[in-house]
């Protein structure tokens, strides 16, 4: 049995291992039960409207994920709007990701560092829950890993201008999909300063990333713009630091097992600055601003993964010379009981339960409760999100707050009428559904418009039917005799 598996290494190439187990962990429930929640609603609606009304919007909103709407715009163009090609994407990308891992470990700790850390990575609960999301942070992690790849060839010699450009490139094109990416190139000069690169590299380095936020800029000014719609997110409390601070801690201990050596290139070297800089550089711009969101430095996993990779590789070289039989073995053991301790996880990550609230769901509900005549009003006007992915269960319906369609607006929502109006035509209507949050869900601020459709319903109507399901819920309101 040994020798087949010695046979089996020889045979294939570190990297191509954990690509096929990538993939299976993405397909395995990939629709999560035909749901979809607010943030995947929101690439569905952009990405189905025509090219120059993508762009009307971003000229309002969520210009930092253009890039990424314009993917999918095309992609839902080839394919159809499903959940599968809105969440397929990000499988792919994984898998890339999980490749480059095992590719950087194999050439820095050896072949079952390499394995271990690129089949590690799919597991990791972050990866595993980006790993099925209709969103760009799984490109981006792909961009990581390619472009700290790159890096690594040049460090070990392989120093090309087409290298160089590759890698710039990738990193402009990460930014162009989330510019918080750019954290990545001080995490990049961090290992150029442990390892004691040349001065050449240096200049290269320094000339590639200068381009790659140069191309950056553009957006990033622009985006700033719009700061307003990450209001949401909560100032930075020690709460918070709990995750990243245990991250570290795991990483510090593969990076000490790797055996760390200045001026030396090693999977310390290159995955402690990857998993660590990232994620300071983001606990520093959010004393600042608020923006501490796991997701936006998600690729930071990459060095994570690398560095259990790292202590892998090291316990399997330890026990080698007193179990040369059993010591191949390790990797793929340590792998079996890591998935038997994640799978209670793992397989609520896959289930509709695992994200704020289902789109899809409450629409069904919409559907069975409507009827012909009827009028409807969404609170806050963010749930009109429903009706925007599923068009053909609101059919009939009458959106009597709405004074602006989305398209027309260049907005995600629409605009709405004012709040006397609002309330005027709510007192016309007879029967009103409501779509609006789960209770016990955090509601978001409610203006003055929604208070004018809530009070207008409690002074008039009174409720024949509450219906709630996985986040949000649908009330319909009939006229008081």
């Amino acid at each position: 049995m040994n020798f087949h598996i010695t046979t089996l290494r020889r045979r294939i190439p570190a990297w191509l291992v954990p690509v096929p187990w990538t993939l299976a962990l993405g397909l395995w429930g990939l629709s999560r039960h035909q749901s979809v929640w607010r943030d995947e609603a929101a690439t569905w609606m952009v990405a189905l409207r025509p090219v120059p009304d993508i762009w009307h919007v971003l000229g309002n909103i969520d210009a930092v994920h253009g890039l990424y709407y314009l993917l999918m715009h095309g992609l839902f163009a080839c394919f159809g709007p499903s959940t599968t090609t809105l969440r397929l994407p990000s499988v792919l990308a994984m898998a890339v990701a999980a490749a480059c891992v095992a590719a950087i470990g194999h050439r820095l700790a050896g072949v079952w560092a390499g394995v271990g850390g690129g089949l590690a990575f799919g597991l990791l609960p972050s990866v595993q829950f980006h790993l099925q999301e209709g969103r760009p942070y799984a490109l981006i992690a792909a961009g990581a890993g390619i472009s700290t790849l790159l890096l690594v060839t040049v460090l070990e010699g392989r120093d090309r201008a087409g290298r160089w450009a590759a890698y710039g490139g990738t990193v402009l094109l990460c930014a162009l999909l989330n510019w918080l990416s750019l954290l990545i190139l001080p995490a990049h000069m961090a290992t150029l300063v442990w390892t004691k690169a040349r001065r050449g590299v240096w200049t290269r380095w320094a000339a590639a990333a200068t381009a790659a936020v140069a191309g950056a800029l553009p957006l990033i000014l622009f985006s700033r713009r719009q700061s307003g719609q990450v209001d949401w997110i909560p100032p930075l409390t020690w709460q918070m630091l709990i995750g990243p601070a245990a991250l570290l801690a795991i990483g510090g201990l593969g990076a000490l097992l790797d055996r760390p050596r200045a001026g030396r290139l090693s999977a310390a070297a290159v995955g402690l600055p990857l998993l660590a800089v990232p994620q300071l550089g983001l606990i520093g711009i959010s004393l600042i601003q608020p923006l501490f969101l796991d997701r936006y430095v998600l690729y930071s996993m990459l060095g994570l993964a690398l560095l259990i990779g790292a202590a892998l590789g090291a316990a399997v070289r330890s026990a080698a010379p007193r179990f040369p039989r059993a010591s191949p073995w390790l990797v793929p053991v340590v792998l079996v009981v890591a998935v038997a301790a994640l799978l209670p996880q793992s397989l609520a990550k896959r289930s509709p339960a695992s994200r704020v609230d289902d789109v899809l769901a409450v629409a069904r509900d919409v559907r069975q409760l409507k009827r012909s005549g009827d009028a409807v009003l969404f609170i806050p006007a963010d749930r009109r999100d429903t009706a925007l992915v599923s068009p053909d269960d609101f059919a009939g319906l009458r959106d009597i707050s709405l004074a602006e369609s989305p398209v027309e607006s260049g907005t995600l929502k629409g605009e709405e009428a004012g709040p006397n109006r609002i309330r005027t035509a709510v007192s016309a209507q007879q029967r009103i559904l409501v779509v609006t949050d789960a209770r016990g869900a955090s509601l978001s601020v409610l203006t003055d418009r929604d208070r004018a459709k809530t009070a207008a319903l409690e002074r008039h109507f009174t409720v024949v039917a509450d219906e709630q399901v996985r986040g949000r819920r649908v009330t319909v309101y009939e006229r008081r005799r």
